[in-house]
Formats: C-alpha cells, structure tokens, sequence
C-alpha cells in the first residue's frame, strides 16, 4: 500500500517512519516511540525521499558544510535545522566531527591494510551517545517537553544529562545497581537526578519506560525512541566522508543493545542511497561472551534476539534483552557481516594493548572491538588487503574503576632513583649524548 504524504509544519514531508517489523507507516511529524501496530517491538526506522534531499548531487550541495559537528548532516536527520531545537541544542552542546586516528602501528602486528580508530570519546561527555542524545534533546524541545529521561548503563545517562543542561531541560536518568561510580558522578554534575534501580540493565529500562507514560516525560531510551539510531547514524557518515567519501571493508562495532550498529548502518545505507558511496562496508558486530544474546541468536541463525543472562564486567555492553537486537541481526546479514563474542579477559587486555599501541584509551565496552581483531585475522574474516575502522564508543577515563590495572611504579624525586629502575637505556635517536641543549627550566 502506498503510503499518504506526510505533511509537517517545518518542510519535513520528506521523511517518515516505518516499522522495521511489520511497514506500517506513520508520520515523522508525529510523537511515537514504537509501532502503534506491532507496539513494543516494533522498531522506527526513518524513510527518506533521497530524490528530494539531493540524491546524486555532490555532497557539498548536500551537507551544512559550515557545521563541524552531527548537523552538518541536518537534510537526513528527523528534526529541522529550522526548529527551535535544533538550534538551541546545536550551538551549546556540540557533538559529532570526531577524530579518525591512523593506526599504522597496531594495523602491522594484526596483519591487516590498514586500521581507523573513529574516536567518539573526543564527544562533549566522552561517549558516541552525544549524538543521540543531542537529537532527542531537539526533538524533546521541539515538542515543548520540559523532562526527557532514559534508562542508562552510564553513558547515555552521561550525554543525555549533558545535553539537558545546556538548554535546561529537567533530566531524570535510571542507572542499574553497579553503575561505575566515575559515571554516576558525571550524570550528576550535569545535575541530572540520578535513580539509582534495585536490578540490571533491562529492569531500568522496564522502569523508566514507565515512568514517561506515567507523568508524561520525553523518553530517550534506546531503540525505543527513534532518533537514537538516526543520530547515531552520524557517525557512518563521518567515517566516509572523512576517508573521502569511501567506504572501507568493515567497521567493527562494541553490542550491547544493537543500536550504534543500527545507527551505523542506517547511515551507510543514506551514503549509498545518497551516491555517496559505492559499496557497503561489512558491519561486523562485536558482544562480550558474557552478554552474548545478539551472538547467540546470529550462531544459531535465529531470525530475532531472545533474552540471555548478561554477566560481563564492561558494564556498557552488558544487556540481558536488547532494545535493537532485530534490527541489529538483519543489518550484519544485509552487509554479509557476521557478529562474534570475546571472553572479558580479552576485552581487558584489549584496553591495555589497543592504548598502548595506538595512543587511544578506551573503556572496556569499546575494547571489545579491538579484542575481537586478532581472531577476526587468524579465521581470515580480516586480512591485509582490508581497510578496516575500528569505533571507539567511549573514553576509558569514564570507566578506570573497571579497568583497573597497568603499571605504576613509586619513584623518589632523585634521578639515582630513576637510574635504580633500569629503564635508562639510551633511546635509538635522541638520547643524551645526540643532543646539544640546555637543561630545560622548570
């Protein structure tokens, strides 16, 4: 059936929702979570008239090119640049334009071409959720909401508390029992009300969804809210534009929910819509063994996610019931990508070696990714032919109670006391006798 147009007050007729279950449609217009048909697992995915928007068109005729930031991709985004919202939000909290980081280095010892680090920790509160968040806080003002809450593990709450302040929205963030007491002090400074939920991940999620139809708050949840997918998407069209509008071979990408993958290839799938790209890259999906239910349910060829215990200690990804899981399985299948699991001994050397050899530290959610490499190389899923980016989700300043570790060794304020360590060996360039410089004052 051919949908009516959608007619919207800010020239957003361009744009609609569809459910990714059942396609029903519904204007983008209007405030809805989930499918009004298939309710709770009915997932919005935003459709887009890409002919209207500029398809085939440079992307200079496209982008806001003066924006070094999400919005600079406004045209594909389900909130108007012309909305107050937007323009609130965007000018006091900016998030997105991360840095890509060449990691040469660590590309050499995993044997593959070439490897990107897209650092998402370089967003406002340390986290690639800025930019969901960021649209949710525009939206939320757009429809004259004056509290937006959301279920959190840390990060979300973080970037969502965050955004509030800037445009003084109330904020309200349902955190499960042993949230990393660095994310709780973040949300809080932001000065978010932090509910601190008797239970995991799910049960905050369960809890918080009912506490905006209870009293009316904009919901920000994960998946369940729409946006946090499309601004999530920014991140892909980051990724392509800066390795010059080309897609590299895959992008490995931290689960939890499933929604930054979904996020991610909703944005590729605008790049190659738009004739941005040429190809899609392959999303591969990365899960902690200890959380595992989107790998469980790709293992065993399942067509949906089903519950499974979640136990991992990289609390960002630690999800009993993905929000995103459906959607999430049929974009790795829709890209011939493929999702694995690492045990968390693995995640949290990951964070040691991904640092140590690339200059980028992450939290352990993110190191999963990275832990996922080696073994991606030895079946032969990755090889040095492969141009490969690597998501960073967020800064492991966020979670260093977790990660505890590294070495540290207590030293008098005396170079004999240095020398005693036997790290004095001469550099192979620049060592004492190469230089000819004064002492520096201090």
């Amino acid at each position: 059936m051919t949908p009516k147009p959608v007619a919207d007050a800010d020239g957003m007729d361009h744009l609609r929702w569809e459910c990714s279950r059942c396609a029903a449609f519904s204007p983008v217009g209007d405030l809805r979570y989930a499918c009004t048909r298939c309710r709770w697992s009915g997932r919005l995915t935003l459709v887009i008239d890409y002919e209207r928007v500029g398809a085939g068109r440079p992307p200079a005729d496209v982008l806001l090119t003066d924006e070094h930031s999400l919005w600079r991709y406004a045209r594909l985004l389900p909130v108007g640049m012309d909305g107050g919202g937007s323009r609130r939000v965007r000018s006091r909290y900016v998030a997105g334009w991360t840095p890509m980081h060449r990691a040469d280095r660590l590309a050499r010892r995993l044997g593959l071409g070439r490897l990107w680090i897209k650092d998402e920790a370089a967003n406002p509160s340390g986290a690639l959720k800025d930019r969901a968040s960021v649209v949710a806080v525009a939206d939320a003002l757009d429809r004259g909401r004056n509290v937006i809450a959301t279920a959190s593990s840390g990060n979300a709450g973080a970037a969502l508390a965050g955004a509030a302040a800037a445009v003084g929205l109330r904020c309200v963030v349902f955190v499960p029992r042993g949230t990393p007491a660095t994310k709780v002090t973040q949300i809080s400074r932001y000065g978010a009300r932090v509910l601190v939920v008797d239970g995991d991940y799910d049960d905050a999620v369960r809890l918080s969804t009912a506490a905006c139809r209870r009293w009316g708050w904009y919901c920000r949840n994960t998946a369940y809210n729409p946006c946090t997918a499309e601004g999530k998407k920014t991140a892909a069209l980051e990724i392509v534009e800066q390795l010059g509008w080309s897609a590299p071979d895959a992008v490995v990408v931290p689960v939890g929910d499933g929604n930054i993958l979904v996020g991610l290839y909703r944005g590729l799938c605008d790049a190659l819509a738009m004739g941005w790209i040429d190809r899609m890259p392959r999303l591969i999906g990365v899960q902690a063994a200890a959380s595992p239910a989107v790998h469980r349910a790709w293992a065993e060829g399942a067509a949906d996610v089903s519950p499974a215990p979640a136990r991992t200690r990289a609390e960002s990804i630690n999800v009993g019931e993905p929000q995103d899981g459906f959607r999430a399985l049929a974009a790795v299948r829709d890209t011939a990508g493929l999702v694995v699991a690492v045990e968390d001994e693995e995640i949290f050397a990951a964070v040691d070696w991904l640092a140590a050899e690339s200059g980028v530290y992450p939290e352990p959610a993110s190191a999963a990714g990275a832990a996922a490499l080696p073994a991606l190389v030895a079946r032969g899923e990755l090889g040095s032919a492969d141009r490969v980016v690597l998501l960073n989700t967020g800064s492991g300043l966020k979670t260093a109670p977790s990660a505890e570790g590294g070495s540290a060794v207590p030293v008098a304020a005396d170079l004999r006391a240095v020398a005693a360590i036997g790290i004095t060996e001469a550099a192979e360039t620049g060592s004492e006798a190469d230089l000819d410089e004064p002492e520096p004052k201090w």
